[in-house]
């Protein structure tokens, strides 16, 4: 059975490798792309401990339809039915504007499976951890703050299915300080009013 799994894990992120291979992320250092659904499969593991096969094969292809040539009905065939809903649950839909992706995630949350939401949690702790250390060098603070205030928009509603991400997420949201380059100080916001001009304004850097 062990054999099996490992073959199984092995199999996708090649699968995953060769799908993103000319793919770069927009941080800094212009990391291979494939360093971050790998990343998140080690968030579902390590942080949310948790073990089951289809959602850490999830995690490897997560961003495969969304950001590559992949279609659904290549995951459905080579990884099964279950695998393919959760990528589905957390692709975004490209016909939609920037706007309207970001604001789909946050409404759209709540209603996914919870293997999916354990993805999208593990997916979010790796793109704010690598914000504060790694952010893309066009990226104002502003952006980054904007960026943080819809991540845990998005999170609020994928709470109560792994604490140990909700944890991990929450020290992450409760930081004073956000490193790009330098050290800027970061306010935290003190009313939901605050929270939503500044996601407003998010929003508005996006279009």
């Amino acid at each position: 059975m062990e054999i099996i799994v490992l073959k199984e894990v092995i199999t996708t992120v090649d699968f995953a490798a060769k799908k993103h291979r000319d793919q770069r992320r927009k941080d800094k250092h212009s990391s291979p792309y494939i360093n971050h659904p790998i990343g998140v499969a080690l968030n579902v593991i390590n942080v949310g401990q948790y073990y089951d096969v289809a959602t850490v094969q999830a995690a490897l292809l997560h961003d495969t339809v969304e950001d590559t040539d992949c279609t659904e009905e290549e995951i459905r065939k080579e990884f099964g039915s279950e695998v393919a809903s959760i990528v589905m649950d957390v692709t975004d839909d490209k016909s939609l504007s920037k706007v309207d992706r970001k604001k789909f995630q946050v409404s759209h949350a709540p209603h996914i499976q919870d293997k999916s939401k354990i993805v999208k949690m593990a997916d979010k702790l790796y793109n704010l951890s690598d914000i504060i250390k790694n952010a893309p060098p066009s990226w104002s603070l502003l952006t980054i703050q904007g960026y943080f205030v819809w991540g845990k928009k998005v999170c609020d509603g994928l709470r109560g299915v792994n604490a140990s991400l909700e944890e991990a997420l929450d020290q992450l949201f409760q930081s004073n300080v956000i490193f790009k380059g330098e050290e800027y100080p970061v306010v935290p916001c003190k009313t939901i009013e605050e929270e939503d001009q500044l996601l407003e304004t998010y929003y508005q850097n996006l279009r």
